[in-house]
């Protein structure tokens, strides 16, 4: 991704964290992508004021652990979305909310579409986003709306549709 690809609001504030070996050693610069990605995802479905958004790159055993507190589901899934606040303090950005992503689970799910982990990981970014930006899959025509959204940032970004090598029994 070259710096022109990066559709910024400049309020915004994007934050990463890694929390896991994993991230470091499977990308050059996993942060970056994460930026770019969310970036994308704001710039495209732009929230009225700025705000904060933050990803937490971490391993399986973290998100099963989450998936399981928070959903009350005790396995492992790829991306989990955490809405923030609705309404923040007078004058500072509104906390969007965190996006929790899991390495061992996406980069097996990047090997088996033959996909790179780089865009299998912007892909969930822009994803898990879109879900903090209100939008969901709960449905056919929902899901027919964040897929096309998706398409659209991913493009932005360079990288192909997420959906056409996905086999068909792939839960989305």
């Amino acid at each position: 991704m070259t710096a022109a690809t990066l559709a910024t609001r400049p309020d915004d504030d994007i934050a990463v964290r890694i929390d896991t070996a994993g991230w470091a050693d499977a990308l050059d610069d996993p942060v970056h992508i994460c930026r770019a990605a969310a970036a994308a995802a704001l710039a495209a479905v732009p929230p009225a004021t700025p705000v904060e958004v933050s990803i937490l790159l971490a391993d399986d055993a973290r998100l099963r652990a989450l998936n399981r507190d928070y959903r009350g589901l005790d396995r492992s899934t790829n991306v989990l979305s955490f809405p923030g606040l609705a309404a923040p303090p007078v004058g500072a950005p509104r906390l969007l909310g965190d996006v929790a992503i899991a390495a061992e689970t996406t980069g097996r799910e990047a090997r088996a579409m033959g996909k790179p982990l780089a865009a299998h990981l912007s892909h969930l970014v822009v994803h898990g986003t879109l879900h903090l930006l209100g939008h969901d899959h709960e449905n056919a025509a929902d899901a027919t709306i964040m897929e096309d959204l998706e398409r659209r940032i991913l493009a932005r970004l360079g990288i192909d549709d997420p959906y056409r090598t996905m086999p068909p029994d792939e839960p989305q």
